[in-house]
């Protein structure tokens, strides 16, 4: 148990340098397709390794093992769009996109939309290690599958809060911001970390290569299911609107809605518990203060950019409505975007609803606005609109 515990702690999180290159080492590969995921990853890199981080040797474990995992990811991908240069051929239409502020119900709108036999998401194994999708009946054998498989179950006994907060395993659909920060840029790293730096370039840049290369992913995992529609869900989409619109047009966007207030402390809830034990200054207050920072922004870049795009591509749903009445909610975005509800993908839906009442999968978990040092009337007054 000891040597488990030591080889999961770190003097420091190390150079961008040394990660990539300990990157290279895990894959056996060195083409990384240009530099453009770089400048984030070099930035978040000197953030981390900064005062105001406050890593801990756990922290700098975990905080490094994120870096290094987004370098093998482009390598990794990069060498399947090599092998498989027919990926680009593939075409995406009209994909669902679904995304609102984070504990707003996208997790389980997003597995109801999955759920279609004629849908595809981004299974967990796939965003870590992304390929062709093989056929579901050869995944047990597949030996990355395996080893991920594995480490979810340890997870599973390690954090068990956790997992009343996000279930997740290796087959589970995902978020795509693993796919997104290829390009060094997503803010899930801003919900794990104090980094004050990596927030303020992120805030500047431009999303849209970082969407390019989402869809290049897209169209190399789908190669095997070209005749599916793609269903996604990340609440960072929110950040990007105008980056996603432009690469995929015909997008269409399932916005979820709930008291920012509930939200907050949720969202608050989540980080401290992903990252405790991690660092002295990601605690409490800061995670309050970041976190109302970051999702304040994302909520007006939403509503700021959605007025320029074809309303009719865009779903409203209420968290409330979705709790009380998942299929009939499914079956409204259905109906409004002109898609089959057939008795198949009732009876589909009907399987994963249920399933989602039983077992694992049903979250519990307390927390509070005070634990971060948040009152109802500012958040209130951060998303006012």
């Amino acid at each position: 148990m000891s040597d488990n515990i030591m080889t999961r702690e770190r003097a420091d999180v190390g150079s961008y340098e040394d990660i990539a290159a300990a990157a290279m080492r895990t894959t056996g590969m060195s083409d990384f397709g240009g530099t453009p995921h770089e400048t984030g990853l070099r930035v978040l890199t000197e953030d981390l390794a900064s005062p105001e981080a406050g890593l801990t040797p756990r922290g700098n474990y975990f905080q490094r093992s994120e870096v290094k995992s987004a370098l093998v990811g482009v390598l990794l991908t990069q060498a399947q769009f090599t092998a498989h240069p027919e990926h680009r051929e593939v075409h995406i239409e009209r994909p669902v996109f679904v995304m609102g502020l984070p504990r707003t119900g996208t997790t389980a709108l997003h597995r109801l939309l999955h759920a279609d036999p004629m849908a595809q998401g981004l299974e967990m194994w796939l965003t870590q290690y992304p390929q062709p999708r093989p056929p579901r009946e050869t995944w047990e054998s597949d030996p990355i599958f395996q080893a991920m498989q594995q480490a979810f179950s340890a997870h599973h006994v390690e954090s068990p809060e956790f997992m009343g907060i996000h279930y997740m395993d290796a087959t589970t659909v995902e978020e795509c911001w693993r796919l997104l920060r290829q390009t060094g840029k997503s803010n899930s790293y801003e919900s794990l970390a104090n980094v004050p730096r990596y927030s303020a370039w992120l805030q500047q840049q431009d999303w849209t290569d970082a969407y390019a290369r989402h869809k290049q992913n897209l169209q190399l995992v789908g190669l095997n299911d070209p005749e599916k529609r793609w269903v996604l869900k990340n609440p960072s989409h929110l950040t990007a609107l105008d980056a996603l619109m432009s690469v995929y047009p015909d997008a269409l966007i399932v916005y979820t809605h709930r008291d920012p207030v509930t939200c907050l402390a949720s969202s608050c809830s989540l980080s401290a518990e992903t990252t405790a034990g991690h660092s002295t200054t990601y605690v409490g207050r800061t995670i309050g203060e970041t976190q109302l920072d970051l999702w304040s922004r994302a909520f007006h870049a939403f509503h700021d950019a959605r007025p320029a795009y074809d309303q009719a591509q865009f779903a409203d749903v209420a968290f409330g409505d979705l709790v009380a009445d998942p299929l009939g909610v499914t079956r409204r975005i259905y109906e409004q975007f002109g898609l089959d509800w057939t008795p198949e993908v009732q009876a589909a839906l009907e399987a994963i609803d249920q399933e989602s009442k039983q077992g694992n999968a049903k979250p519990s978990h307390s927390y509070t606005l005070e634990d971060y040092g948040l009152t109802e009337d500012r958040v209130r007054a951060a998303f006012d609109r």
